[in-house]
C-alpha cells in the first residue's frame, strides 16, 4: 500500500472475486452466473440506450422501480435500486449500523458481510453454523442486534423457513433483520410478503443469478417505507446516478420477460438435482441446496486437489481455504451439457486417483 492509505483501513481485508483466468476455455462453473444468455428483450433495450450515452440515467430508474414494484406487490416507494445487490447491502450498513448498533451473520455465509462491516467500522460477530452447516434459527431470535442472513445461504445452499425468518424479525423489533435473497428464486422462500408487517425487515435481491444479469450489475432492497427512505439518503449522499442507462432498461426487459428467467430457473433446478444424485452415487457429501450451486466434498479427494485437478482439465469451481469448509467445493449448476462434462471430469479424476493408489 502507499504512503497514503488511510490507518483506518490498514488492516482491512477485501472481498476475493471468484477467479477469471483467461488462459484457456473453461466450463465456469465458480461464480454463480447463469448458463443462459439474456433474454431477446433485454438485449434489444440495451441496444436503444448506447445512442443516449451522453445523457445521464434517470436517478429513480422510475420504470424499473415501478414494474419491479408490480412485479412484487408492493408500492415503488417500498423499492430501492442499486447497482448490484452488494450496493443496496452496503447502504444497509451504513445506514443502520454503528458503535451502538452491531451486526451478526453466520460464520460461514456470504464474504462481503465482515467486508462491509470493517469497511464501515461496525462492530461485528460471527454466529457458528450448526454441524450440518445449516442456520439455526433459535441462535437469532431475541438478540437484540442487528442481523444479515443470506437465505439460501452461501456457500452451503441451505434454506431457512419463512415461518423462522418471522420469528427473527418478530423477535427482533428494534433491530434491523436483513435476508439476502440472491439466490431465492431457485427454491427458497421470499420474504417479502412480511415487509407490511415488520418495519425492521429489509429484503435484498439480484438480477445477477436468475435474469442473467451478472454483467449488468443490477440489484435492489425491498423494505418498509420509511427504511427505503433512509437507504435512499445514502444514495443520493454517494452516488445518484448509481444506476446507468442500459442497466435500468435491461432491468425493465427482464421484469417484462419474467416468465423467460423463471423457466431458466427450472431447468437450472432441474440439473442441480441430477447432478446432486450422481454426486451422492459417487460417494459425496451433498448439501440440499436450494441456490444455483451445489456444495460437495468426498472421502476420496481433498476439496483442494479436486478443484485443481478440474482446473486443470478446463473445469473451473470455487474452492474455500476456511479451515470449516475446506474439504468441499463449491459448483455453480450450469446447463446440464455443462454439468455432463463436469461430472465425466471428476470421475476421470477419481479414477486416476485411484489408480495410483
Amino acid at each position: 500500500m502507499s504512503r497514503f492509505f488511510s490507518k483506518k483501513y490498514k488492516n482491512l481485508e477485501a472481498y476475493t472475486p471468484g477467479e477469471q483466468p483467461r488462459d484457456m476455455q473453461y466450463i465456469k462453473l465458480n461464480t454463480n452466473e447463469s448458463p443462459f444468455p439474456p433474454s431477446e428483450g433485454v438485449m434489444e433495450a440495451v441496444s436503444a440506450e448506447v445512442g443516449k450515452l451522453q445523457l445521464y440515467s434517470d436517478p429513480e430508474s422510475t420504470a424499473a422501480t415501478e414494474a419491479l414494484a408490480a412485479l412484487y406487490g408492493v408500492k415503488p416507494t417500498e423499492v430501492l435500486l442499486t447497482n448490484g445487490s452488494d450496493e443496496i447491502l452496503n447502504f444497509a450498513f451504513m445506514a443502520f449500523c454503528d458503535d451502538e448498533h452491531p451486526i451478526v451473520f453466520p460464520d460461514i455465509t456470504y464474504g462481503f458481510y465482515p467486508v462491509f462491516a470493517e469497511l464501515n467500522a461496525i462492530p461485528y460477530e460471527k454466529i457458528p453454523l450448526a454441524e450440518d452447516f445449516s442456520v439455526r434459527a433459535e441462535d437469532y431470535i431475541g438478540i437484540h442486534k442487528n442481523i444479515v442472513i443470506a437465505n439460501p445461504n452461501a456457500p452451503t445452499g441451505l434454506t431457512l423457513t419463512l415461518d423462522e425468518i418471522e420469528e427473527i424479525v418478530k423477535s427482533n423489533p428494534d433491530c434491523i433483520v436483513i435476508i439476502d435473497e440472491a439466490y431465492v428464486d431457485f427454491g427458497g422462500e421470499s420474504a417479502v410478503s412480511l415487509i407490511h408487517q415488520y418495519d425492521n425487515l429489509l429484503v435484498t435481491q439480484t438480477f445477477s443469478k436468475s435474469r442473467s444479469m451478472a454483467g449488468a450489475r443490477l440489484g435492489f432492497g425491498i423494505g418498509a417505507e420509511s427504511l427505503i427512505a433512509d437507504l435512499r439518503t445514502i444514495k443520493y449522499s454517494t452516488n445518484p446516478y448509481n444506476v446507468n442507462r442500459m442497466t435500468a432498461a435491461a432491468g425493465l426487459a427482464a421484469i417484462k420477460e419474467n416468465e423467460y428467467y423463471m423457466e431458466n430457473c427450472k431447468k437450472i433446478i432441474e440439473a442441480r438435482e441430477m447432478t446432486r444424485n450422481a454426486l451422492l452415487e459417487m460417494g459425496f457429501d451433498v448439501t440440499n441446496s436450494k441456490a444455483n450451486f451445489l456444495f460437495a466434498k468426498s472421502e476420496k479427494i481433498s476439496g483442494e486437489e479436486l478443484y485443481l485437478k478440474l482446473k486443470q482439465k478446463g473445469v473451473l469451481v470455487r474452492h474455500f481455504k476456511t479451515e470449516k469448509i475446506k474439504e468441499y467445493n463449491r459448483i455453480t449448476v450450469g446447463t446440464w451439457e455443462q454439468m455432463e462434462t463436469f461430472l465425466a471430469r471428476v470421475r476421470e479424476i477419481l479414477a486416476e486417483k485411484e489408480k495410483n493408489v
